[in-house]
């Protein structure tokens, strides 16, 4: 498995509120990634990603091996996410000017053919395989509730003004709910993390497309480079793996 990986300020902010962390085990027979996008004031919506990306990544790569098995893998996505909502949190709690702080997540764990996902918020995970892109996880947010309840269409929803109003966020409550996905991937497929400043910039046809092509190390940075001609409202993170 290989990797390809950028975060970018994008055009209109002024500090880039977006963490990644990624790492293989085993000459890629293990393949890891976190992403995340901090939200609250000034510096602390980068405390909160950093920080949270700090507590998975840590516990994942002190922890995964070959031989983890599924429910091993399940278990230490929704343990080290569990211990970076406590972190985030309590750092919240400690300090007035962090109060309100939080940040989404979504994290990967790649082994024998599995991709085990985990996530709260609107950061989302794609698989691209047989020239198909499907997205992997559903976006916790008040516009997808709405989506889901048919007082939006898809259509409706892209444009709608509280679109990035999310309903879940690691860190603003002691206790984080997380929903669960996985699915098989094989030889050429990719695993895709993102942030929404990508996805609110980049169709998932232009998304499609990006993928597709035999170049695969400049694929992050390419889908940056099109989400800042897009518009580049908001940080954007890519984190790609090639099976």
């Amino acid at each position: 498995m290989i990797v390809s990986a950028k975060t970018d300020i994008g055009m209109k902010r002024s500090t880039n509120q977006d963490s990644f962390s990624y790492g293989q085990l085993e000459n890629g027979a293990v393949t890891w990634a976190v992403v995340c996008d901090g939200m609250g004031g000034m510096a602390a919506g980068n405390v909160a990603s950093q920080s949270a990306v700090e507590v998975i990544a840590g516990a994942l790569e002190q922890n995964l091996s070959p031989k983890s098995s599924a429910s091993f893998v399940r278990n230490l996505l929704k343990t080290s996410i569990e211990s970076a909502n406590t972190r985030v949190y309590d750092m919240a709690l400690e300090n007035e000017e962090m109060r309100g702080m939080g940040t989404t997540v979504v994290a990967v764990v790649i082994i024998k053919g599995i991709a085990y996902f985990a996530h709260a918020g609107d950061s989302r995970a794609y698989h691209y395989f047989d020239n198909q892109l499907v997205q992997i996880t559903t976006d916790h947010s008040i516009v997808q509730t709405l989506v889901e309840k048919g007082q939006l269409t898809e259509d409706e929803a892209k444009n709608h003004p509280n679109k990035n109003i999310i309903t879940r966020a690691l860190g603003v409550a002691s206790y984080i709910d997380i929903d669960f996905e996985e699915c098989e991937v094989s030889a050429g497929d990719i695993v895709l993390l993102c942030t929404d400043g990508l996805t609110n910039c980049i169709d998932d046809e232009l998304m499609k497309l990006t993928c597709s092509d035999n170049d695969f190390d400049s694929l992050a940075e390419r889908q940056v480079e099109l989400a800042n001609q897009n518009g580049g409202n908001d940080n954007i993170t890519i984190v790609a793996v090639k099976i």
